[in-house]
């Protein structure tokens, strides 16, 4: 499959990224390298194999759940930068 420079452009913009000439170039090879090696995969006969959710036969240990003593809140905001007497104060976010 063929990328274009307009495409790598358009990635770079999406991505905030600013490449030169040079970077769009290797760029252009390495997506259009990466999608050779996606069609690759493509031609494997893979209508035997079950879908999973992990290559490995593992499980996954879970520990039972106990209430635990809390932290006294004076202890819990002691290092933090900015607290008042019950509460971590941190700048806001959110628009």
């Amino acid at each position: 499959m063929r990328i274009s420079a307009d495409t790598v452009l358009k990635l770079a913009d999406l991505a905030r990224l600013r490449l030169d000439p040079e970077e769009v170039e290797r760029m252009q090879r390495d997506l259009e390298a990466i999608l050779e090696y996606v069609e690759k995969l493509s031609e494997l006969d893979t209508s035997e194999v079950p879908p999973t959710a992990h290559v490995l036969d593992i499980t996954t240990p879970f520990r039972a759940d106990h209430v635990a003593d809390l932290l006294p809140v004076d202890e819990a905001v002691r290092n933090a930068p900015r607290h008042d007497d019950s509460s971590m104060i941190v700048p806001k976010v959110i628009e």
